[in-house]
């Protein structure tokens, strides 16, 4: 079956239509992910989807520091230290101290690396931007916005993690 063949009419969608719309959709967006080839050159990294996000930063914003890394990824320092520890021993990333302040060390891209990696990352973010270049800034504050909380639902659902709401 073609997209096509999976539109449906999505016109005064009900709260319901649209939650069995999207557990139809998430398992094929999420299985589609998995499978994003790693380029060969990469293949030999054990380069996972944890690292897709770190690698998607800094090729797109540029290097920064462990700390940058940690906020924009919402994790804590001490991971991000680890990938990058482990992705510098593999020759993927490079550390180098800033000249700005010598106790400060700035991660980026291997140079060598770098063509790679933007060939792993540009087929999402080209299905990313045709799927939100038609909407609004607002469409896709709201679109964002509504993954995020759907994101934090299912970690507040998790047993374990506190009561669900």
């Amino acid at each position: 079956m073609s997209g096509g063949e999976r539109e449906q009419d999505l016109s005064g969608l009900s709260v319901d239509a649209a939650i069995r719309a999207l557990l139809l959709l998430m398992p094929r967006l999420v299985g589609r992910a998995k499978r994003l080839p790693v380029p060969a050159e990469l293949e030999s990294y054990d380069l996972a989807p944890r690292h897709l996000s770190l690698l998607a930063y800094l090729v797109f914003d540029g290097p920064m520091t462990v700390n940058d890394l940690a906020v924009r990824l919402e994790v804590a320092p001490t991971t991000v230290s680890l990938m990058v520890g482990e992705l510098s021993r593999k020759g993927v990333l490079e550390r180098k101290e800033d000249e700005a302040d010598r106790r400060r060390r700035i991660v980026s891209v291997a140079a060598d690396r770098r063509s790679a990696i933007e060939s792993w990352l540009a087929r999402g973010a080209t299905a990313w931007r045709d799927a939100l270049a038609p909407l609004t800034p607002q469409e896709r504050r709201t679109f964002v916005a509504t993954l995020g909380t759907y994101e934090k639902a299912l970690d507040e659902a998790e047993p374990g993690s506190g009561p669900a709401t």
